[in-house]
């Protein structure tokens, strides 16, 4: 048989095992894996010394158009997606303008994407006070999940997103456990979070560890304990995003192994960046939940080494210079967001599997089979014979510095720049096409595609 692509002699990173076989790549599916693929005149990759993965799907990235591609944009962000090591990303419903919480505005991002994303995608509908009547229409146009915030979030700019109260997160999770779908929550107990940073501020504590100090470890355990309880009454599926607090973890796992519906995720900032390398990097660390100090950070990193987690994600969340510099020492005043999902992969690899041991299988669960399973992309996630050659190659004998002129974000910061990273993604494949490749940079045209799901889903536990 002749074949588009052989990617030969590297460390192949299946579910459960690590073998030295060859890929055998034909029309965008992987169409043989064997210990030794021959063919004439076919391209041939040798990945000898590398690790063959599939490509992180990034369950959690904030692309901001349309509306607000000033801030990022799909070309500039899917860019940087392909140089990370990410295959196909979920793009939530805030940030961009509209917010993406009716069958209008699901259209018109549809429409806006086309022809622009290097890698594949999905979309998530939102779940926010005023439009329980629209999350049917917007399932029924494929959106993967849904997604709400419990702190409060939004701005006073039209058709810009809003947490729920209770009676809305109530009442959505109701419709959405008969739509079969996933809610993806950010639980911070708002009342207190927002009433501990207004007396923050008035008592004139504005840095970073105020900041921190105004949204502590305990309100997000509350929300999520509040978030469990709901679901459990109605049904409804549940997926906890960026949590930040090892007791959080707990309560999660406390109610999935009493039979409840519920993933969790985490991203690279809260195991790699404490509070106090907040204090000493500035607003290009603010982020919410706010980012722990060492005690808490590593009882999150034994979380993860547990297997407690379920996937690794980026919460991309980019905007301008002026956000994030701006003439104000007052950290409350400034953009919460880290702009960091070119630094999915390497990043994490470096720190949980060369460093900590983490097996590099129960690392590609957290990076694409998890993913790919609760949100139903059914032709990604693994390396396995007609599934989608989404794959990634990345040498775990590369060292580099994070540059800032390397970074293809459309406003090049980065908490990681100035960090050195102990491995590199060298090559990233969407469906079989190269996408990025470390020495030429990123390569072609945009060819990813929209993934859509309207099947219901089943659960997936750690």
């Amino acid at each position: 048989m002749e074949y588009d692509l052989i990617i030969k002699g590297g460390k192949v990173v299946f579910a459960n095992e690590v073998k030295e076989v060859d890929l055998a790549i034909k029309d965008g599916k992987i169409t043989a894996i064997a210990d030794s693929i021959q063919s004439d005149g076919v391209n041939v990759i040798d990945a000898a010394g590398q690790y063959v993965m599939p490509g992180m799907i990034d369950a959690h990235a904030h692309l901001c158009e349309p509306g607000r591609t000033e801030w990022e944009g799909f070309v500039t962000g899917t860019k940087a997606l392909a140089a990370g090591g990410t295959t196909s990303y979920i793009d939530m419903p805030l940030n961009a303008l509209p917010a993406t919480v009716d069958g209008e505005a699901l259209q018109l991002k549809i429409d806006t994407a086309k022809g622009k994303n290097y890698v594949d995608y999905a979309l998530y509908g939102g779940l926010v006070p005023w439009n329980l009547d629209n999350l049917e229409e917007l399932s029924a146009g494929g959106v993967v999940g849904f997604k709400c915030f419990m702190s409060t979030c939004g701005s006073d700019v039209p058709n810009d997103f809003k947490n729920v109260d209770d009676y809305s997160l109530y009442m959505g999770m109701k419709k959405l456990a008969e739509l079969g779908k996933v809610l993806l929550i950010h639980a911070e107990n708002a009342p207190i979070t927002d009433h501990m940073g207004q007396e923050m501020v008035r008592q004139g504590k504005t840095t970073a560890l105020d900041y921190v100090a105004s949204r502590p470890a305990f309100t997000e355990v509350d929300a999520v304990k509040r978030a469990l309880y709901f679901g459990k009454v109605t049904g409804c599926k549940i997926h906890f995003v960026h949590i930040s607090t090892a007791e959080a973890v707990e309560e999660i796992t406390k109610a999935r192994n009493e039979g409840q519906d519920v993933t969790v995720e985490s991203c690279p900032h809260y195991f790699t960046i404490t509070a106090n390398q907040f204090a000493e990097l500035g607003p290009v660390a603010k982020c919410s939940p706010p980012l722990r100090d060492e005690v808490e950070q590593e009882k999150l990193w034994q979380k993860l080494i547990e297997g407690k987690f379920d996937m690794l994600t980026s919460d991309h969340s980019p905007c301008p210079f002026e956000m994030k510099y701006s003439a104000t020492n007052n950290m409350f005043e400034i953009w919460g967001g880290i702009t960091g999902c070119q630094n999915n992969v390497d990043l994490m690899f470096d720190e949980a599997v060369l460093k900590r041991n983490v097996p590099v299988t129960d690392f590609v669960r957290m990076i694409a089979a998890n993913p790919a399973q609760r949100f139903n992309l059914t032709n990604k996630g693994e390396l396995a014979v007609d599934k989608d050659a989404d794959i990634i190659l990345v040498d775990p004998t590369q060292s580099y510095v994070v540059k800032k002129e390397e970074l293809y974000y459309r406003h090049q910061h980065s908490p990681y720049i100035g960090r050195t990273i102990n491995c590199r993604v060298t090559k990233t494949f969407v469906r079989g096409n190269l996408v990025f490749d470390v020495n030429e940079g990123i390569v072609g045209e945009p060819i990813g595609e929209l993934v859509t799901s309207n099947k219901k889903l089943e659960p997936v536990m750690a």
